[in-house]
């Protein structure tokens, strides 16, 4: 990104810039996450506990309720100012490596398997949420120290929440409507 277009861009325009890269380093650590070593055995246990836990939660009729609570938690935590975005690229890793089991245990490339998840809608929907947060937390930690943080935290940075837990919902909705599907 040249200076040139960030000097010249309105704020809008740059929290747009901020995220975009936000999201491409995001969408980056989650393929160096996937792309992470891990042996046979490893795979299998993080795939069966992952399929429990989603069988169990569908059992119960709760499965879009705790991807909704979860999602949402850890998107929160997103927001907090420098540790928010640190925590959500080590997610985004953690992510990864939960992407690469499942391929491990499938007998699928782990690329492959990460390629298929942005096919996905929910990919798209639940990175733009917690890229979102992540950019907010880093502005909201600029208007601080620029001494504009409370205005900040009451202009934008709720109405980013907000936002991001409307996608958050609908991401929860169409992932457990996906997941019903392939069962």
């Amino acid at each position: 990104m040249s200076i040139a277009i960030w000097t010249r861009a309105s704020p809008r325009r740059k929290r747009i810039l901020s995220t975009i890269v936000i999201l491409l380093v995001a969408i980056a650590i989650t393929g160096v996450g996937s792309l992470t070593p891990m042996n046979a055995q490893d795979a299998k246990q993080i795939n069966d506990d992952l399929n429990q836990t989603v069988t169990t939660l569908g059992n119960e009729g709760a499965l879009t309720q705790y991807i909704f609570g979860n999602n949402l938690l850890i998107c929160l935590l997103m927001f907090v100012p420098i540790i928010g975005p640190l925590l959500g690229l080590y997610i985004m890793y953690n992510t990864g490596t939960v992407v690469g089991a499942i391929a491990t245990a499938g007998g699928y490339s782990p690329a492959l398997v990460l390629i298929a998840l942005f096919i996905t809608p929910v990919a798209w929907i639940e990175f733009a949420a917690y890229s979102t947060a992540m950019t907010e937390s880093i502005w909201l930690f600029r208007r601080a120290l620029q001494g504009r943080g409370f205005r900040e935290l009451r202009k934008n940075t709720t109405m980013f929440i907000a936002i991001c837990s409307v996608l958050l919902a609908v991401g929860a909705i169409v992932e457990t409507a996906l997941i019903s599907v392939g069962a």
